[in-house]
């Protein structure tokens, strides 16, 4: 394709992104180009990342362009990215909207005089208001500044950065150092990380889903935020586990390799696609002792298995603030009532799984979210309605972790009572856990 072949590309996937408002940019992305397998893997590649540029910058786009009285289209999306993020010319812009046979036309005098309004302009200035200078929404600025205070900042600028591939080694398979040489025999460099006792790192983006490690089950893609969620478990071999929204079962892997395929872990999920698509993984993976159990309304499963499992992982359906350098779209998708929804959602699982502990067991509370409201605020009325439960520190928990897995770990990642990640103070994604154990 011709660089305006790519743009016009481009323009035509933020055209479907932005017809399913509701719909996650990486399921409307992979549809756009299934319909377009005559793209080159190099052409997606290019259109793709510039579209996922503009989607991370749209708050900020949006802001230029409602100053000028411009609607959002794709097209002026593209336009002011050229010129305010790639800093283009105006002939560059002409250039690349040339018309004809697979490029976008030419641009229209309303959006000519917009493209000489915002070019030489900075895409941050003096006088933004907090919400665009800092590329967040209004209904999550309160939330990050009560989170981050004075490293707001530094916070919302490694938001703004694309997300490392980060790897976990599947103990069940091999050794971290079998699967880093795998790895390097495929021309994958990988670098081992900062807390995750079983991760490995890729800088940049590689097709790994190609590559034999990843066939042969010895790895698995997860940030290394979340796997250290499912080392904060705790669980060992013989113990009962459920993964109470497991999705396709990412940390249900993590913990059945910590427990060495012995014990039984449940996962469960609202979803039976999700739990069916996890049936491949665990096969893949190796992993023979879990089962799966669909959530249903009028489900009894909780009420019959009352205090029958030694942990309980919830990794909670939240707002995924913490995830915004992988899904950038996930910004404007996300409203003040869908948090409000999510947290009132969250107090209801926490509440209905309690009695799934057994005296003495753990309860682990996990979002990718960086608000207090879904985090530690849910936590603390948590245990203002159950006079049963009470922190562990995470110091604690870590040490704890550290002797089930017979390894030395880094010192924990945060001094307070709670796991709080971030991309700019840890590198990984933006998690939070809490690790609560029902008394005796």
């Amino acid at each position: 394709m011709t660089p305006s072949a790519r743009i016009a590309a481009t323009v035509a996937l933020l055209g479907d992104v932005a017809a399913a408002p509701r719909r996650p940019a990486d399921a409307t992305s992979n549809a756009f180009f299934r319909e377009r397998r005559y793209i080159g893997s190099g052409d997606r590649r290019a259109v793709a990342e510039r579209a996922w540029s503009v989607l991370r910058q749209k708050l900020r786009l949006d802001w230029h362009l409602a100053q000028l009285n411009m609607p959002s289209t794709p097209r002026m999306l593209i336009m002011a990215h050229l010129l305010l993020v790639e800093r283009w010319t105006i002939d560059g812009v002409l250039q690349a909207f040339p018309g004809g046979r697979f490029n976008a036309g030419p641009p229209d005098p309303g959006e000519m005089a917009v493209i000489k309004a915002l070019a030489g302009k900075p895409l941050s200035e003096e006088g933004q208001p907090a919400a665009p200078r800092f590329n967040l929404p209004d209904w999550a600025l309160e939330g990050f500044q009560a989170r981050f205070g004075d490293e707001l900042p530094a916070a919302a600028a490694a938001m703004d950065q694309s997300a490392p591939l980060d790897l976990r080694v599947n103990l069940l398979r091999g050794t971290v150092e079998q699967a880093a040489a795998a790895l390097a025999a495929e021309g994958i460099p990988t670098e081992r990380m900062a807390y995750s006792p079983w991760g490995l790192r890729i800088p940049d983006r590689r097709p790994i889903l190609a590559s034999k490690a990843f066939t042969d089950g010895l790895i698995e893609i997860q940030d290394e935020g979340s796997q250290l969620i499912a080392l904060l478990t705790g669980a060992k071999p013989g113990m009962r586990v459920v993964d109470y929204c497991a999705g396709a079962a990412g940390k249900t892997l993590a913990v059945a390799a910590m427990m060495g395929n012995r014990g039984r872990i449940v996962a469960c999920d609202v979803s039976s696609v999700r739990l069916e698509g996890a049936v491949k993984r665990l096969r893949r993976a190796g992993v023979d002792n879990a089962e799966r159990h669909l959530l249903v309304a009028g489900d009894r499963w909780v009420k019959r298995r009352a205090g029958q499992f030694d942990r309980v992982l919830v990794d909670a359906p939240c707002s995924g603030t913490g995830t915004w350098r992988r899904n950038p779209d996930a910004r404007s998708r996300t409203t003040a009532r869908d948090l409000a929804e999510l947290v009132t959602k969250q107090r209801e699982i926490l509440d209905h799984v309690a009695e799934l502990v057994r005296p003495g067991g753990r309860l682990v509370y996990a979002t990718c979210s960086v608000l207090p409201a879904e985090d530690g605020s849910q936590v603390e009325a948590f245990l203002a309605r159950h006079a049963d439960y009470e922190t562990v520190p995470l110091a604690e928990a870590w040490a704890e972790a550290a002797g089930g897995i017979a390894q030395e770990l880094p010192a924990p990642p945060g001094p307070g009572p709670f796991m709080e990640l971030a991309p700019h103070s840890h590198g990984t994604d933006g998690f939070f856990a809490a690790v609560l154990r029902r008394k005796q």
